[in-house]
């Protein structure tokens, strides 16, 4: 491959992770699908942020990172898009193959059939219009791993041990012994405790807080997911052992319109570019040395 070619592909895949949110398990992106363009994330006080166009369809893009099945449980403004319920980390969701991409373009209505995400104001939106307005404007993605079959465990052969006499009393720890291990558990058991302590001190001190932010008032009403067209969409059912209860990775994606981003700081306002002006606006486009008089 020749260098030009080379700085295009580098160039290329540097405006493609511009584009998505990037995790651990898997990578989120909101695309327009009226423009086909994927919009570029804002990253604000711990939060992502997408600019959305009112009326414009939209699809989430999700692609599976690890070389495993992983389920993606996804919500829009706090409703599962499968089932239509308030969203809940144990509610069901898609399972996508070893390093899958897929985009989901509406809320599930069958196995061939969705309702089209579509940007509208949040009064029109459907979280608002079944009555639950308070998550509209955010877009989640909980990620489980899959539990893997575990492998019969056989123990590694021990050391030979001459049998018992037959008429000796069971070898039982002295006092002593257990005093002093208890002794050695419970000292363990504080140190480890206030190490918890100490981490979950060090994760509140961390996380950005919210609540000294004074964003000025959108310009617009606040922008949520409508219940658009039905079109044609099919998935198949299949079984999903979660590795555990709670999930492996958690992808939030805030969403406004671009005025309401711009009104709240989130994005900054460009700076206005002065009129081009011409250096000879007294000559026209074209012409050559005139002759001297006489």
């Amino acid at each position: 491959m020749n260098p030009i070619a080379c700085l295009v592909l580098i160039l290329g895949l540097a405006a493609a992770a511009q584009s998505q949110v990037t995790g651990g398990l898997a990578d989120v992106a909101i695309v327009d699908r009226d423009s086909g363009t994927s919009l570029s994330p804002h990253y604000y006080r711990g939060e992502y942020w997408v600019a959305g166009r009112p009326g414009a369809r939209y699809s989430i893009e999700i692609r599976n990172r690890l070389g495993e099945r992983l389920l993606a449980v996804t919500s829009v403004d706090g409703v599962n898009v499968l089932s239509g319920a308030t969203a809940g980390w144990d509610q069901t969701g898609y399972v996508f193959g070893p390093g899958e991409r897929y985009q989901i373009t509406g809320w599930r209505k069958s196995d061939a059939e969705v309702a089209a995400f579509t940007f509208t104001d949040s009064g029109n939106s459907y979280a608002e219009r079944t009555g639950r307005p308070a998550n509209v404007g955010v877009i989640g993605v909980a990620l489980f791993r899959e539990r893997q079959a575990e492998a019969a465990y056989v123990p590694p052969p021990g050391p030979y041990a001459p049998p018992a006499a037959p008429n000796a009393p069971p070898a039982w720890p002295s006092a002593a012994d257990s005093a002093g291990r208890n002794a050695t558990d419970l000292a363990a058991r504080r140190e480890s405790m206030a190490g918890a302590a100490a981490a979950l001190g060090a994760r509140a001190n961390s996380v950005p807080s919210l609540a000294s932010a004074q964003p000025i008032a959108p310009l617009a009403p606040k922008l949520g997911t409508g219940h658009g067209e039905r079109e044609v969409s099919y998935v198949n059912r299949t079984e999903f052992s979660r590795m555990q209860a709670q999930p492996n990775e958690v992808i939030r994606i805030h969403y406004d319109s671009m005025d309401n981003l711009l009104a709240m700081g989130i994005v900054k306002r460009p700076r206005s570019v002065p009129p081009a002006v011409n250096p000879f606006p007294a000559s026209p486009a074209e012409q050559y040395v005139p002759d001297p008089p006489g």
